[in-house]
């Protein structure tokens, strides 16, 4: 024998109950079935709003009890047979005849009890399992409707009745022994006291009715059926990739129901929990869905191969209240006396957490009962206030819990560690933390708006081992972000098959314009977001990543802005990932540029900036390989600038320089303003990096410029550059003409010795290692300790937008 318990979205309409009406046929072929149905979808809360409309003497109850007659009576001549509706027409219009006397005599008398409430809200039931068996039977099938309320008793403790089991067992078993009829339709939630008067079984109550009639009679199984396929991995609300849970242990249900999993509520399944009845959850609408299965009996595969967790659940709208004090240390019922006095309020506690050193006792409990407990905490600990043995009691607000629930937890070593690093590397703080002795549960409490990332973060770690979501934020849309763009989009099937990881443009950003997607912005949103796109700036794109809170996300800088970078501290400090192909922050003050790879490592998060020497050249990586290994660089030598070596590997006097440059400019080599690389500066810039990475404390201005350019070409706007250029074409001949005539080359040259780097213009005779260098390609040749005689050499394409897009692209796959 089976109980199968229908919901009010099961039943909301003819159109579903034809659904149920089509499940119960199919079930009572092979069993003989108890059906347990809950209100039509509504229909209890607005018994109960009319009720309370009337207590306040407002006269639009009598509205609300004539919507909810005819939402009845359409049912009626929906399901019934025109010449058959009469009867259960008029049936329908006494029991809402009867409804409107109760709420009459409550809008006389001008209160609405807990025993009212009950008898109120006991029509709901009533009415629909009445509906549903008359279909049924008209239909010609082996039907008979029991009336819940004559065989399930309570005491008298209304709106939340305790069953007497002994009691209800044996009217059940006698009912069901006395009427041998296949189907069984009876009401959920509704139940009787010693004196007859209506009661009703609290939260749950249709669930926990199906629950103590399969117990009573020893049901092979129990179905609840409801609008979703079972219990799912995490909220789908939150977790677009939640996944339904074929099988799971009475345990961890419970553990997964406690924190906040709609689908079950806790103490409605004790009973069949306790006679090891099997319980299965299905969707009324998807009937074919497996659904989920609770038991005590389910097949575990071999330790390795097990799921780790089942499900992640969370409960929001939660505080955290702290006692502490040194007159809590070794004092025997110090917690006792704290947990009376919540109950004594009703105060429910949630999770209870107190440090070894016995200093601090914190419980968490619902935000609605803050003003209660605290009062309530004040009176008990009156005297130990005054006398300073405790503090006052803190209090923490808009807090959420998130439980890791699995049986197979237990006995595993890292379960913790992996749960508290990824949300460490999220950037989300644990306020709290729970872990019982049983080890199927580890709660934690964080702030309410990071609920949707941590669960995000935490789905993703124990549950879709198969691909990593990661949000990306791109600033700039010049050459080398639209080469990086158009990359991630070439390249990002290869990623998910390949290294598992999925990546997303979330936002992009210029100084004009910005625009994001949490699901990801698509090429055609990318390339058209100027004329889609909101007014932008570096703050304004800071402020919109930070509250999107999104898990996995990586900022990208490929501006040369000065702005951009001031609000690198504010993204590392919220856990964000940044790569910068932008040199200003790396070259800045050396206290900022401490300052900021100290903010990554706090947050553990990364700071990534290899494409600021040498584009997409491995440089900035060998250093670091080098100094983790134990080595220590002496001397670096290089040619930094692919501009540069560019311009002078085809400068030969035949063109004008400026020609050169212009041509330098056209394909993608120099920045937007040409002098930054032609003076030196960005050198400069590169030089100072690599000696910071190779651990020196170096600042810009201790950095020897030995600039070529005259003093006139530094002045005025971009044309003037070029004009002075023109005009000084003789001085850069005579730069070419004295090396020809020493048989060498021009090379720009950045020189670290001895803590000390200069950058400038160089004669390069045939057998130096700096010779050999064309086209835009750069070289750095180090020596360290260890290649002290034979240097180490990188070397190959240092400038261009593509190579340069390449070297970020690598970037953040390393930082995720």
């Amino acid at each position: 024998m089976k109980v199968l318990k229908f919901g009010g979205t099961s039943v909301a309409n003819a159109q579903n109950i034809l659904l149920v009406e089509d499940i119960i046929k199919k079930e009572s072929l092979k069993n003989r079935i108890v059906v347990v149905v809950s209100a039509l979808h509504g229909v209890t809360d607005q018994l109960i709003k009319a009720a309370e409309s009337a207590s306040q003497h407002d006269e639009n109850y009598i509205q609300t009890i004539k919507n909810l007659e005819e939402k009845h009576l359409d049912l009626v001549k929906e399901l019934i047979p025109i010449l058959d509706q009469s009867p259960w027409l008029s049936f329908v219009k006494k029991q809402f005849n009867d409804i409107e006397d109760l709420c009459n005599g409550i809008f006389v008398l001008g209160e609405f009890t807990d025993r009212i409430k009950d008898k109120i809200t006991s029509y709901g039931e009533f009415l629909s399992s009445n509906i549903i068996a008359a279909r049924l039977q008209l239909k010609g099938l082996d039907v008979i409707w029991m009336n819940s309320a004559e065989h399930i008793l309570t005491n008298s403790n209304y709106t939340n009745a305790k069953v007497n089991f002994e009691a209800t067992e044996n009217n059940l078993i006698k009912f069901l022994n006395g009427n041998p009829n296949q189907i069984i339709i009876a009401p959920g939630f509704i139940a009787k006291d010693e004196k007859g008067n209506s009661t009703t079984l609290g939260r749950g109550g249709s669930d926990y009715t199906a629950a103590i009639i399969a117990s009573a009679i020893n049901a092979d199984e129990l179905q609840i059926w409801t609008d979703v396929s079972g219990m799912m991995t995490s909220d789908p609300r939150l977790v677009s990739n939640a996944k339904p849970i074929p099988e799971i242990s009475y345990a961890e249900a419970m553990e997964l129901s406690h924190f906040g999993a709609k689908v079950l509520y806790p103490p409605t399944i004790q009973p069949v929990m306790v006679k090891n009845i099997d319980l299965r959850i299905k969707n009324t609408f998807e009937q074919d869905a497996f659904g989920t299965l609770i038991s005590h009996k389910l097949e575990k595969p071999n330790f390795e191969n097990q799921q780790i967790a089942v499900g992640i659940s969370n409960m929001s709208d939660i505080a955290l209240l702290t006692l502490e004090g040194s007159g809590m240390i070794g004092i025997p019922g110090f917690s006792a006396k704290l947990f009376q006095c919540l109950s004594h309020e009703k105060v429910n506690v949630i999770l209870i957490t107190q440090s070894s050193s016995e200093h601090s006792i914190t419980v968490a409990i619902h935000e609605k009962d803050i003003f209660n407990a605290k009062n309530a905490i004040n009176y008990a600990f009156e005297d130990d206030l005054k006398l300073k043995r405790v503090e006052p009691v803190k209090i923490e607000n808009h807090l959420s819990i998130i439980a890791l629930v699995g049986e197979n937890m237990k006995s595993r070593s890292g379960v913790s560690a992996k749960m508290f690093g990824c949300l460490g590397n999220n950037g989300i703080n644990i306020r709290a933390i729970a872990q019982g002795s049983s080890e199927k549960n580890i709660s934690i409490v964080i702030s309410e708006k990071d609920i949707k990332k941590a669960v995000n973060v935490l789905h993703e770690e124990f549950f879709e081992s198969e691909i990593k979501q990661v949000h990306l934020y791109i600033c700039g849309t010049g050459n080398v972000g639209k080469k990086l763009n158009q990359q991630i989009f070439d390249q990002n099937e290869y990623l998910k098959q390949n290294l598992l990881i999925n990546l997303r443009i979330a936002g992009l950003s210029n100084s004009r314009k910005m625009i994001f997607s949490d699901k990801g912005l698509s090429e055609n949103e990318c390339k058209d977001f100027n004329q889609n796109g909101e007014d932008a700036s570096a703050e304004k794109f800071a402020q919109e990543i930070i509250s999107r809170n999104l898990r996995n996300s990586v900022f990208v800088d490929v501006t040369a802005s000065s702005e951009v970078p001031d609000i690198y501290e504010k993204l590392l400090k919220k856990s964000i990932n940044i790569v910068a192909c932008n040199k200003i922050a790396a070259s800045s003050g050396f206290e900022n540029y401490k300052n900021l790879k100290n903010i990554a490592r706090n947050h553990s998060c990364k700071f990534f900036f290899e494409t600021n020497v040498g584009a997409g050249l491995p440089i900035i990586g060998t250093i670091n390989d080098l100094i983790r290994s134990g080595d220590k660089i002496t001397s670096i030598q290089a040619v930094l600038s692919g501009t540069l070596n560019f311009v002078f590997n085809n400068y030969d006097g035949k063109k004008p320089f400026s020609e050169i440059v212009a041509q330098a400019q056209k394909e993608g080599f120099t920045e937007p303003d040409p002098r930054l690389d032609m003076a030196g500066t960005d050198v400069a810039r590169k030089i100072l990096i690599l000696a910071r990475e190779a651990g020196y404390p170096l600042e810009f201005n201790e950095i020897e410029n030995e600039s070529f350019l005259t003093e006139e070409c530094m002045k005025g706007s971009v044309n003037d550059f070029y004009n002075s250029l023109s005009k000084h074409e003789n001085h850069f001949k005579n730069l070419l003409e004295k090396a020809k005539n020493d048989g060498k080359i021009l090379k720009y040259v950045a020189e670290f010795n001895n803590g000390k780097a200069k950058v400038g213009l160089q004669h390069i005779a045939p057998e130096s290692d700096l010779f050999h260098l064309y086209g835009k390609d750069n070289i750095v040749i180090f020596k360290t300790l260890r290649y002290s005689e034979q240097p180490l050499v990188v070397k190959g394409a240092g400038a261009g937008a593509e190579v340069t897009a390449s070297g970020v692209f690598a970037d953040i796959v390393r930082s995720v």
